[in-house]
């Protein structure tokens, strides 16, 4: 294992959040500690379920241990995205696997908190769901920020609209008091790679025929067909944006994206403008910078990249 990145996973398991798994384990360059499961797209057990799916289509069920979090945000109720993604949360796709791989007993905070312990500095957290057990991990320990080598939270949009409401990212909006908490937390490291470069990562239909495993393009064709054809209905696009892949991507290699150093907050108590990450790009508030903000990427040299690691491997019987 030496050599590769240590990471933990925090996933909602839907489309992007699978694609996203995928794009980890087959790049070869991340040591994957373990994959933690939270409420958001779909609900904590079949966000956990789906997870250990997509581990045994891609043969390494057994390697890589899977922990419930939180099903719920922290004040809030859930509420799930099934136009988007399906009600079972990956488009239908893997509906007739049968899987024997059980989730760990550990809670999921637990786990986050054990491992940053015992490893200080060297797991990069990959968070691409709502930030609800991350937060209540600082709950249980708030010296947790000088553990981790680095955050990287797929969520928010500072200069464009939202997914959900018209100024809101769909994992800010689900949980902001978890999301206002972890970047008010102090990691010296947390990377935002929002809506702002996501909806520029765009995988087509001519994309997904680049793959050359059968069952791998079978199943991302299978489980973005619908998700391709809500985001053409929403932005005229014939495609669907590689949201969560691209936070794996950042792990992978930072100069997929440029990135700003700016003081970044989530709105909790607006009735129009609740999760809206709001990004002080004049330091007018005359606060340190909290994140490093992606505002621009390499879509062609992510692409890339994502579709040469996913022919890497393959799947096991």
């Amino acid at each position: 294992m030496k050599g590769r990145k240590k990471v933990i996973l925090d996933v909602d398991t839907g489309v992007d959040d699978a694609l996203a798994i995928m794009l980890a384990v087959t790049s070869g360059q991340l040591d994957i500690v373990g994959i933690t499961t939270v409420s958001g797209n779909v609900s904590l057990e079949q966000a956990t379920l789906n997870t250990c799916k997509i581990l045994e289509l891609l043969g390494v069920s057994g390697q890589i241990p899977v922990y419930r979090g939180a099903d719920k945000p922290l004040v809030r109720d859930t509420m799930f995205e099934h136009r988007v993604h399906g009600s079972d949360g990956i488009g239908g796709a893997l509906g007739d696997m049968r899987i024997t791989k059980q989730a760990e007993a550990e809670r999921a905070e637990d786990f986050m908190i054990r491992q940053l312990q015992e490893q200080p500095g060297e797991i990069t957290l990959i968070m691409t769901a709502p930030l609800t057990n991350l937060a209540r991990a600082l709950h249980k320990c708030p010296e947790l920020t000088q553990y981790a080598a680095e955050v990287i939270v797929m969520g928010g949009v500072v200069q464009g609209f939202g997914n959900i409401t018209p100024t809101a990212e769909y994992n800010m909006y689900v949980d902001p008091e978890a999301a206002k908490l972890v970047l008010a937390a102090g990691f010296p490291r947390l990377t935002l790679v929002g809506l702002d470069v996501t909806r520029r990562a765009l995988l087509s239909a001519d994309d997904i025929q680049k793959l050359q495993i059968p069952a791998i393009r079978e199943y991302v064709e299978g489980s973005t067909a619908d998700y391709r054809t809500r985001y053409f209905e929403r932005n005229g696009v014939q495609a669907c944006a590689l949201h969560d892949p691209l936070a794996v991507g950042v792990a992978l290699n930072r100069g997929f994206v440029t990135a700003h150093d700016y003081y970044v907050d989530v709105e909790t108590r607006s009735e129009l403008c609740d999760g809206q990450t709001v990004c002080d790009f004049q330091n007018r508030l005359g606060k340190p910078a909290n994140a490093a903000v992606c505002l621009e990427v390499d879509a062609p040299a992510f692409l890339e990249c994502f579709i040469n690691s996913l022919n890497k491997l393959e799947p096991r019987a």
